[in-house]
């Protein structure tokens, strides 16, 4: 599933055509994605403005004129495509069949932006803007990793007293909103903290965040603002608004190298593999405690 750095850069890739623009029409070409698309979808954005396009959590969130907010969520391999120049890197060829092209939105201005779907895992709700907060998708949400919000005391609010490990609190959406798998390994490995560690460990008796957790909530936001830069990571479907390839995969320090050197300088671990809830943990045993 994308993470918080692709959904980012599709935010950013698909603005310049979107935020600010009339929809002129809208094609809608299945009745579903994951779930049933709003009752009249197609007429009730046509006409209307894109006042702004924002991201919350994974969430792309485009404001229409009349206080309602489509929600957009890309599931697993869903995308958009924006015909016209919108330049990104690495430039790959996208599944363009119209067979996975569900929504097709027509701007005013001449851009046309195309939702594709292969599994069909993402979706798009309509939500009037004022309960967006009070939504069962949003008001359980933590706080945005690249907000100030994010700091040292914070975490240690969030891990004390915790018995589970500082992956799996780091993962939970209800204490920050967006971090995926692949951002949390890259991020616990800068901070030297293992991801089977107890929580409440990186805590101290007074309530203080330890050394390690002090250092996580900038480690995190380097590695965010880093894969934002590459454009994000590319492993399966995740693709840029252009159709091109993120590269931050390349730079990756941990996530799927088990079995390579640490990168850390002066460490002569070996990148272990742990199963964490089903998800793969990759972390290095030597600095990581």
């Amino acid at each position: 599933m994308p993470e918080l750095p692709e959904v980012e850069t599709v935010r950013r890739g698909l603005s310049p055509a979107l935020a600010g623009a009339r929809i002129s029409r809208v094609e809608q070409r299945r009745k579903d994605l994951r779930f049933p698309f709003p009752p009249d979808f197609a007429a009730r954005l046509t006409g209307r403005r894109i006042l702004a396009l924002r991201r919350r959590a994974k969430y792309l969130l485009a404001d229409l004129e009349g206080a309602e907010t489509l929600v957009m969520h890309l599931g697993m391999s869903g995308s958009f495509r924006v015909d016209g120049d919108i330049p990104g890197f690495f430039h790959h060829p996208r599944d363009k069949s119209a067979a996975h092209d569900h929504v097709v939105f027509h701007m005013e201005a001449g851009a046309r932006v195309t939702y594709n779907d292969p599994r069909r895992f993402g979706f798009m709700l309509l939500v009037p803007t004022p309960e967006l907060d009070s939504h069962k998708l949003f008001k359980g949400l933590g706080v945005e990793p690249l907000g100030e919000a994010l700091d040292a005391a914070f975490l240690a609010r969030a891990f004390r007293g915790r018995a589970a490990p500082a992956k799996a609190l780091l993962l939970d959406q209800r204490l920050i909103a967006g971090l995926g798998n692949i951002y949390v390994c890259e991020a616990l490995h800068g901070a030297g903290i293992s991801p089977l560690r107890e929580g409440g460990k990186l805590v101290t008796a007074a309530g203080k965040p330890t050394a390690a957790l002090a250092r996580l909530p900038q480690t995190i936001k380097s590695v965010l603002e880093a894969a934002l830069a590459a454009g994000g990571s590319s492993l399966r479907d995740h693709r840029q608004a252009d159709g091109s390839l993120g590269y931050f995969q390349h730079s990756f320090r941990v996530y799927d190298r088990e079995g390579a050197a640490c990168p850390t300088q002066g460490c002569k671990g070996t990148i272990a593999r742990a199963v964490q809830s089903g998800r793969s943990s990759f972390y290095c045993p030597v600095c990581q405690k």
